[in-house]
């Protein structure tokens, strides 16, 4: 069974039209990359990534596209430094089917429009095998055409709002099932009766909070308020009053970016605290605490699959490595983590494959494992997910996240939640 996609045959088997102007520039990019193009159709007969990719050499080239400017730069850097870190680190070791691989790397600017111009860029003049990157899910969506169009791999590595799949993305970060639901059961079990609902006004709070609003209605849980900002935004005043004033047990946060500096600033001036109302964060890691100040955020919950804290060899090997690389004051995160492994999952793919052909990748991707820092992840091939072991966390006065609670097993990938009654329509 093929992997579903957004943007071509849904779960009905219905197709919902993609975005005119990325798919007129898509068609273009596969003429100019030497596909054979349908003028009456649109359809290629063969993918840019076929007619494109250059492996006759010694080197193969790979894409990152991260956005080092703008309101995301202060997370997605660092996914840019983990990535560049696992390059460095598998060239020396041969690199992948013996190429040592090439870096392109190209700025998002935090704006999903120039990730769609950058990804068909890298996919069509700098002719790269796969790309690895994105963050919030507005920059995914605006490259899932631009992927499907020429047929080629993006390797995206945050958590994200689920209810998608694409036989073009493999996902290395978290689906709901695997982040959001087990917050929602780890806060229930702690007695949460109420919650207030903060996010970034794009898809992924927006998807997020239409979740996890089921899931308190079939769970007793009361939404007393909802609101959203709009993304870079710095005034919370009025929000963090409506938070206050309502009451809540706890508070659920998806605000992304540098927004979270200004909120749990604001938070703590109005002499709001995680003892009497916790604040579950889902984009809030270890690199974003430093640039909101401990003292800020010290006792709030975050909800993750990977810490810094991680007790193993592999995290341990992984955490020396970054801060030889990068300086001792430097931290790691759950989507650095995740971006690091999904580099060692292509080339475990490839290596399988014997081909840097997307087709064959894709033919080789089921059961493709690697030993995480995070611990040991799977490859669904079907849904293009990895089996991931769920973590609510603490923040401690170290500035470093201290796991609460574990799934102490990976947990399958069910992007569309179909193993919950609760989520039945969601979709």
């Amino acid at each position: 069974m093929r992997p579903r996609s957004s943007t071509g045959t849904t779960r009905t088997g219905t197709t919902r039209p993609v975005v005119a102007s990325l798919a007129v520039l898509a068609v273009a990019a596969l003429s100019a990359c030497g596909a054979r193009v349908d003028a009456a159709s649109g359809d290629a007969s063969a993918s840019a990534a076929e007619g494109c990719v250059d492996t006759s050499g010694d080197t193969v080239k790979v894409g990152f596209l991260n956005s080092l400017s703008g309101t995301m730069a202060i997370s997605e850097q660092t996914v840019h430094d983990s990535l560049q870190l696992a390059a460095g680190e598998i060239n020396a070791d041969g690199g992948v089917l013996g190429k040592q691989l090439e870096i392109v790397s190209e700025d998002g600017q935090s704006e999903p429009t120039v990730f769609a111009e950058k990804a068909t860029k890298l996919i069509t003049s700098d002719c790269v095998a796969a790309v690895f990157g994105g963050w919030t899910s507005a920059s995914r969506k605006a490259m899932l055409p631009v992927f499907e169009a020429n047929d080629s791999l993006l390797f995206y590595p945050v958590q994200y709002e689920g209810l998608e799949a694409s036989e073009n993305i493999f996902y290395t970060g978290a689906t709901t099932n695997q982040q959001i639901v087990p917050a929602l059961d780890y806060l229930a079990e702690q007695g949460t009766t109420s919650l207030f609902l903060v996010g970034s006004d794009y898809v992924f709070p927006r998807t997020a909070n239409k979740i996890i609003n089921a899931y308190a209605e079939a769970h007793g849980i009361e939404i007393v308020g909802e609101e959203y900002a709009p993304l870079g935004h710095t005034d919370f005043s009025t929000i963090v009053n409506k938070v206050k004033a309502a009451g809540a047990d706890a508070v659920f946060n998806t605000l992304n970016g540098d927004s979270n500096v200004a909120f749990f600033k604001e938070y703590n001036n109005a002499g709001l605290s995680a003892d009497d109302m916790p604040v579950v964060s889902v984009s809030i890691a270890e690199e974003e605490v430093g640039g909101i100040g401990v003292d800020n955020i010290e006792g709030q919950l975050t909800a993750w699959n990977y810490y810094q804290t991680v007790d193993s060899p592999e995290n341990d090997a992984f955490v020396k490595a970054f801060q030889a690389e990068y300086g001792d004051d430097r931290v790691t995160s759950d989507p650095m983590e995740a971006a690091y492994t999904s580099l060692y999952l292509w080339k475990a793919m490839v290596e399988k494959a014997d081909s840097f052909d997307v087709a064959d990748v894709q033919a080789a991707a089921d059961g493709v494992t690697f030993d995480a820092p995070e611990g040991t992840v799977v490859v669904d091939g079907e849904n293009h997910h990895v089996a991931k072991t769920a973590l609510v966390g603490r923040i401690g006065e170290d500035g470093l996240i201290h796991t609460e609670w574990s799934s102490e097993e990976p947990i399958e990938p069910d992007p569309f939640l179909e193993g919950y009654d609760w989520a039945d329509g969601l979709s």
